[in-house]
C-alpha cells in the first residue's frame, strides 16, 4: 500500500517508531480478532511504524497478514482445531525480538507468550499496552468450566494491571472489567466499519430469488462463526417459534464451523452460504431484512455493526458489546440472553411492520456511520504516543526492583 506520509498534507505520527504486537489470532484464522489486528497493523504501518507480530500460524494460513509475522509455537486446542494454544516464545525469537528494539510493546492475549513479552519488556522499562478482545468469562459455561471464573478474573486482573493502558471495544466490557477490578489506564477503542462495502445499495433481487426468495419475503439472517458459544440454540428456536406462530419468515445463514451440522438439522429450510468475503458478504448483508444474534459472549460484535451498516435492524442478546451498540427500539432491539421467547417477539414485530423495519433500517445505517474506521484507528495512534509519552515519568522501580507502571488520564 502506498505510504501514507505520500498523501497531501498528511504527517505521519509514528514515523521510525518500532511496535511489537504479541496475539494469540492473527493469520491462522478469520475472526474478529484477527481481521481487527490486522488492520491496525497497516493502519500503523501508514503511520510510519514497523510493526513486528508474534502469533502461532499454519502452513495454510487464512488471512494473508500484514507486518512482519514471528511465528509462535502453538498447538490445536483440543476439539477446537481451527483455534491455537500459543506456547513460548523461544530464545531465539527473544534475541530476534532485542535486534528489533521495539519502542512499544502491544498486548493482545493475555496467555503464556503476552507473559513472556509483560516481565521483557518492563524489564527494559518499556511502555507496555494491552487490549481486550474476547470475554474468556462468558466461554466457561459452554465447558462447564463456570468453577474457573475466579481464577480467570484474579489472572486477567494481575495481567492488565501491569499494562500501562488496557484497551476495550465497548463502553459495556469496560464496565464489566471495572467491576472485576480491572480500572488501570482502561481506554476506549472501539471496532470500526466500512461503510462503502457495507452498505443497502448491495441488495440484489435477482440474487435473492436464485436463493428462493420472494421479493416479499422477509429474511432473517445470521452471520457468524457457527460455534455454540453464538448462541446458536437460541437463534434456531427463534425462527421455529416464528413458523410455528405462522409468522412468514425466512432464514439465511452465513458463516461455517463446527455446530453448522446442528444448525442444518434444526434449520432444514434455512439457506445455508457457508463462509462469504468480500462483495459476496456485503450482498448477503443487504440482501436479508433483519439480523439476529444472539451470542453474549462478545466484547463488541463486528458482524452487529456491519449489518446495521447495510441498513438492517439488529435483534441481539443484551450483553457486552452488542448492548454498546445497539440502541433498543431505535436501530432495533435487546432481548435477554438465552430468552429465545423474547427475540421471537422483537422479531415478529419488525417482520410484521413494514414501517417500523424501514424507520429502523435507516437508523441503523445512521448510527453506524459513528464507526468509521480512519476515526476508530486513530485514536489507537493517539494512545500509543499517549503511553510513549507518559511512560518515562510513570514507570520506576520499587524498593525491591520490581519495576511498575502507572497511566495518568482519565479512566473510563
Amino acid at each position: 500500500m502506498p505510504a501514507a506520509g505520500s498523501q497531501d498534507g498528511f504527517r505521519p505520527r509514528l514515523a521510525g517508531r518500532r511496535i511489537a504486537l504479541f496475539t494469540g489470532a492473527y493469520n491462522h484464522i478469520a475472526d474478529g480478532v484477527s481481521l481487527t489486528l490486522n488492520r491496525l497493523v497497516r493502519h500503523l504501518e501508514g503511520e510510519g511504524a514497523t510493526v513486528q507480530v508474534f502469533a502461532p500460524t499454519i502452513d495454510e494460513p487464512a488471512l494473508d497478514h500484514a507486518g512482519e509475522l514471528v511465528p509462535v509455537r502453538s498447538i490445536a486446542m483440543p476439539g477446537r482445531p481451527e483455534y491455537r494454544i500459543s506456547l513460548t516464545i523461544s530464545r531465539a525469537q527473544f534475541r530476534n525480538l532485542e535486534a528489533f528494539n521495539p519502542d512499544l510493546v502491544h498486548l493482545a492475549t493475555p496467555d503464556i507468550p503476552g507473559d513472556q513479552a509483560l516481565r521483557w519488556a518492563r524489564k527494559r522499562g518499556l511502555p507496555v499496552v494491552g487490549s481486550y478482545h474476547t470475554h474468556f468469562s462468558s466461554y466457561l459455561s459452554f465447558y462447564k468450566l463456570g468453577w474457573a471464573e475466579g481464577i480467570i478474573w484474579r489472572r486477567l486482573k494481575r495481567f492488565y494491571g501491569r499494562c500501562l493502558h488496557t484497551y476495550v471495544p465497548s463502553q459495556s466490557m469496560a464496565d464489566v472489567l471495572k467491576d472485576h477490578g480491572i480500572t488501570q489506564g482502561v481506554r476506549l477503542w472501539k471496532r470500526g466499519v466500512e461503510l462503502e462495502r457495507f452498505d443497502p445499495a448491495h441488495r440484489d433481487l435477482a440474487w435473492r430469488r436464485s436463493l428462493g426468495f420472494a421479493d416479499n419475503d422477509v429474511v432473517v439472517s445470521l452471520v457468524s462463526r457457527l460455534v455454540v458459544e453464538k448462541g446458536l440454540d437460541v437463534f434456531a428456536r427463534t425462527v421455529q417459534l416464528l413458523q410455528e406462530r405462522g409468522i412468514r419468515v425466512k432464514c439465511l445463514v452465513v458463516g461455517e464451523g463446527p455446530a453448522r451440522a446442528m444448525l442444518e438439522t434444526e434449520l432444514p429450510d434455512a439457506v445455508f452460504l457457508g463462509h462469504q468475503s468480500g462483495e459476496d458478504l456485503s450482498r448477503a448483508y443487504a440482501s436479508s431484512d433483519i439480523f439476529v444474534f444472539p451470542s453474549y459472549t462478545e466484547t463488541f460484535g463486528n458482524v452487529t455493526l456491519e449489518a446495521m451498516a447495510s441498513g438492517l435492524p439488529a435483534v441481539c442478546a443484551d450483553a457486552t458489546g452488542s448492548r454498546s451498540l445497539v440502541i433498543s427500539g431505535r436501530t432495533g432491539f435487546l432481548a435477554p440472553p438465552h430468552n429465545a421467547e423474547s427475540f421471537a417477539a422483537h422479531v415478529e414485530r419488525l417482520v410484521t411492520d413494514d414501517t417500523l423495519r424501514s424507520r429502523m433500517s435507516e437508523a441503523a445505517r445512521e448510527e453506524a456511520g459513528a464507526y468509521a474506521w480512519p476515526r476508530v484507528l486513530g485514536s489507537i495512534v493517539d494512545y500509543y504516543l499517549e503511553a510513549l509519552r507518559s511512560d518515562r515519568s510513570t514507570s520506576r522501580t520499587d524498593a525491591t526492583g520490581t519495576q511498575t507502571a502507572r497511566s495518568s488520564g482519565p479512566l473510563l
